[in-house]
């Protein structure tokens, strides 16, 4: 079974976010990366189903070659080879064409990524992959089992959870609890040094949406502290200040 695991570069959470002078650009400087942590369930669940079931894992970024410290990382962890298209990933339109095109050229069997990347949350790719392959699109899901060419995928809905049953091929996003993501050993991390890494380029596709600019959210105010007697007074500035009601 061929399992194709798409992973983004994302700053990790506890960067300091900054953006450049007209506010268009994302500032990288001294910006540690990570893999999106969405897409860490995505991967593991991968690897345990290759090694229950047989077949290989392949990782595919979209992304510059300043992403391929990640890609080493989803190697290590027990990706059999990976795939960076080597373009800015700067709209989802650009990434799933990406993705779908060498995903199509590859004839995998199931396609996983995260739900969502944490930096944008856009929540738009696999179902655009889906689209664009022509096969099912699951998510986001939290159980995901294979028995022969049909997936069981347990997703979250309003209320509730629901269970489906698709036919392979298909796409798949994860989120936490489909399992608990793995971190690389010193065996893992010195195999990864001599696993395929391929470098491709972008087919014809132009991103749909630009960036008209970025802005941080409005810094905190200060609290203050009302009288338990001056309920009245609490109830003007929830509705006059605040507008909450």
């Amino acid at each position: 079974m061929k399992f194709l695991v798409c992973i983004s570069n994302v700053p990790d959470t506890t960067t300091k976010i900054t953006f450049s002078g007209d506010g268009k650009e994302f500032n990288t400087a001294g910006v540690q990366f990570v893999i999106n942590p969405y897409d860490e369930y995505a991967l593991t669940r991968a690897i345990e189903l290759k090694e229950a079931l047989g077949g290989t894992v392949t990782v595919l970024n979209v992304g510059e070659a300043d992403t391929e410290p990640n890609i080493r990382k989803a190697l290590a962890i027990g990706a059999d080879d990976a795939i960076r298209v080597n373009i800015k990933p700067t709209d989802a339109f650009l990434v799933s064409t990406q993705i779908a095109h060498y995903a199509k050229e590859g004839g995998y069997d199931l396609i996983l990524m995260g739900r969502e990347s944490i930096d944008y949350n856009g929540f738009q790719v696999h179902g655009m992959v889906g689209e664009l392959l022509g096969i099912p699109t699951i998510a986001p899901a939290m159980k995901l089992d294979i028995n022969g060419t049909t997936a069981t995928v347990e997703r979250e809905i309003e209320g509730g959870k629901e269970i489906i049953e698709a036919s392979l091929p298909l796409v798949v996003s994860a989120q936490q609890p489909m399992t608990e993501p793995r971190i690389p050993n010193m065996r893992g991390i010195m195999t990864a040094r001599t696993k395929p890494l391929q470098v491709v380029e972008a087919v014809g596709q132009e991103a749909k949406t630009q960036v008209q600019g970025y802005q941080l959210p409005p810094a905190k105010s200060g609290v203050k502290m009302i009288d338990a007697e001056n309920a009245g007074d609490l109830i003007k500035l929830l509705r006059n200040e605040a507008k909450v009601l």
